[in-house]
Parts: C-alpha cells; structure tokens; sequence
C-alpha cells in the first residue's frame, strides 16, 4: 500500500521506518524542510531511529521523506502524527486541520485516514471528519475509512518500542475500525479495539493524566519532606517492595514533554468547554508541576546562601537540558524555566548535554526560548570544579558521575542519581 504520514517528528518517523519496513510504499510528509533535508540523506534527529534503519529505506524507495504537498497523492492509508501544541491554555488543532485539508484534496474512494496526534474526545468525528468531507466531496464512513489510534511513544525507552507496545484502534464505523486494525496490525504485535474514536482519544489522556497526577503527588511530598526531614527517597524505595496497590513515581524538576504539560490540559479544557465543570485533579498537578522549576532555583539559592554565595554572580552547570534521561527530547523542558529564573537572578548559567544538540534541540516546530542563547559546555573535571554549583535535571547514562562528585563542590541531584558529601537530593 501506498501510505502517507504527515509529521515526521517523534510520533511519524519511527511509524514511517516500521511501516517502510514492513513492505509499505512511504511517504513521509512534514512542512519542516530542514528536517526533511536532513531525512532525506539518512540524518536522523530521533535517538530511537538510528541512520542504520533510515538509509536502506531510502535506497530502496520504500521512504521518500517531503515537503511537497504534492507527494501526498495517491495514498491508501494516510496517518497524521503532527504536533497539538496549546495557545493561551487552549488547544491549538491548526496543524491537524491544516494536515486534513491537504489530505482531502487527495482522498480517494476507499482509502483510511487515522488521527494519532492528542487531541480531545470528539476531534475525529467533530473536527476531522467534515474537514475531509468538505475538501473531498466523500463522507466518512461511507465512501472511506477513519480512525483514531493514539500515540504511545516513549523516546529513549529501551523496552517499549512501537512494534511491542500494544496499540489502541479505533473507527468511526465497524468497516473503518477493521480498516485501521488491519493496518497496525501489520506494524504492532498487539492491537486493542476499541468501539469508538472518543474512547480511543480519551484513552491517551486517561494514562498521561493518571501520570501527571501520580508525579505531582510525590512532586509534593519531596517538598513537604525536605522541611520535615524526611528522607522521601527513601520511603520511596520501600513503598515500592509492596507487591500490590502501589505503583512507584518520583520526583524531578518538573515535566517536559508533550504528554504530561499539554495532554491532561485537553481533557480539563473539554470538560470545562462541555460541561462547565473543572478538572480539580489537573488544574492541581499542573499547578505543582508547573512550579517544581521555581523550587529547585529555591533550593540552589538557599545551598548557595548558605556557603556565603548568592545567585547573582555564581557559576551554574546544568547537567541536562532533555526533559527525560538518554533523549534529545527538550520540548516544554523545566530546564528551560530553570535556565530563564537563574539568568534573570544575575547567574552565570552553563549547560551540559550530550543529546540536546545546539540549535536543533527539539524535533517539533517550538520556540527555543532560554535554550537558545545558554552557553553549552561539556562536563569536564575542569567545567565541574570551576561551578559555584551543579544542578543535575537530567540523568543521562553519558555523564561521568564519578568525575562529578570528584570535582564538583556542591550538587543538587534532582534524580537521585549521586552520593557523596557534596551531593544534596531534591
């Protein structure tokens, strides 16, 4: 089959390769021609997509990664994997209304379109569907297929790839779910059916949100045990040796990603849009994983303080910049709120990170922000020994931990990651 996936970021080109390499024709599509550049000379940006799989893709003519709407055409199944991003705490589905209106100029009698993007219940068949119609001349369900099949990606994660993690299907007719099935089917080991798209689309938002809850409880709890005294590492351990009705989370420097900041957003932006109600559940976690940021510049601040040093003037290494450990992944990073509050403090603000390259830190169209202008050094012994402080946020298994806690004065571990008399855990 001739297939189309419109996005090539995080979520579209690990889909794109499987896809590729299961036998399919792919088109890749994305409105990024760096990026696509890049792709097209076998130059991947996604740590799980190493060039090894991208370059026989492209030698055979199985992956043809473009920019050119017109290479689209033809398709027998399209899939859109492009960003949701929120706009003054709304969603903001511009780019999946663009990605439906170049695919309805293309949509042929019988072919699949699948919705993988976040989104809120009811954007298929609410959003999608008529857009479709509207630029076809077809109706959903009757002359093609549509579905939804919410992403699961989780980049830098060794274990669970796209090809083991079970995949959720859904359509908006019996005819478009088997359609949708049929095609992961060939791409995952496991499929989940589902009866519609609004309990597919609500799946995703139920396990990042049952996540953005669960971080910002231990989120929490670290503050209120730091000034108790309280171990909260410790307990954490030993909760997590009870074989049932625990499961363990712990605390960092704040979220990233696009999962935990922006998808629960959608679901209580839905419901208050719905039913004039609000989530009390997310508004909470995003409140206090929003300000975990502004609590490790707090907790630098009063170490520094307490060593005769102030913000203004110091030196600060951060070791990090991702959101998560072992990826390039920098999009809504708390490193970048840490980085924005310790320069506007009058700090001297250095930043380590061996998969967050310099000027292409993230793999989404995004405004870099702090990360743009942070002076990027390695972690050397000489780096480490000439900072006032050493605020680890990200825990990649690069850094030479020993040579940190050799050299470096004083730490803030934020993942409990380090020991030694120097080293203070969040």
């Amino acid at each position: 089959m001739r297939v189309v996936i419109a996005g090539q970021g995080y979520v579209g080109l690990p889909l794109a390769v499987r896809a590729a390499e299961v036998g399919h024709q792919v088109v890749g599509y994305d409105v990024d021609e760096r990026r696509i550049k890049r792709l097209a000379v076998g130059e991947s940006y996604v740590e799980d997509i190493p060039g090894e799989r991208l370059r026989p893709l492209l030698d055979g003519g199985r992956y043809l990664p473009t920019a050119d709407p017109g290479d689209v055409a033809g398709f027998d199944v399209a899939v859109i994997t492009v960003p949701t991003p929120l706009r003054d705490g709304a969603p903001d589905l511009s780019f999946i209304e663009a990605s439906a209106k170049l695919l309805a100029r293309h949509l042929k009698r019988g072919a699949t379109v699948v919705l993988e993007s976040t989104t809120y219940p009811g954007t298929t068949e609410e959003l999608l569907a008529p857009l479709l119609e509207a630029g076809s001349g077809l109706r959903a369900g009757a002359d093609f297929h549509l579905g939804y099949s919410p992403e699961r990606i989780d980049p830098g994660n060794p274990q669970w790839k796209l090809e083991n993690t079970p995949k959720v299907v859904s359509g908006t007719t019996p005819e478009g779910l088997a359609a949708v099935d049929g095609f992961y089917g060939q791409l995952v080991e496991r499929t989940v059916p589902v009866s519609s798209c609004k309990e597919a689309e609500l799946t995703k938002l139920l396990e990042n949100t049952f996540r953005h809850v669960n971080i910002a409880l231990v989120n929490e709890l670290a503050m209120f045990a730091h000034d108790l005294g309280i171990d909260v590492w410790e307990a954490i351990d030993a909760a997590s040796t009870k074989p049932f009705g625990f499961l363990r989370f712990t605390p960092g420097p704040g979220v990233g990603g696009h999962c935990l900041p922006i998808d629960p957003s959608y679901l209580s932006w839905r419901v208050e849009r719905a039913l004039g109600q609000s989530f009390r559940f997310v508004e909470l976690a995003n409140d206090v994983n929003s300000h975990m940021p502004d609590y490790v510049v707090r907790r630098l601040a009063e170490a520094l303080n307490q060593r005769r040093r102030s913000v203004n003037g110091s030196r600060v290494l951060l070791l990090g910049l991702a959101y998560k450990k072992n990826t390039g992944d920098a999009r809504e990073t708390p490193a970048a709120r840490i980085v924005e509050l310790l320069t506007r403090q009058g700090a001297e603000v250095r930043a380590a990170d061996p998969h967050v390259v310099a000027g292409v830190h993230v793999a989404e169209p995004h405004d870099a922000g702090p990360l743009a202008t942070v002076h990027r050094v390695e972690a050397t012994p000489e780096e480490l020994a000439a900072a006032d402080a050493v605020v680890l946020l990200a825990d990649h298994d690069e850094f030479d931990y020993a040579a940190v806690t050799a050299h470096a004065r004083y730490v803030l571990d934020c993942r409990h990651r380090l020991t030694g008399a120097a080293v203070e855990v969040l």
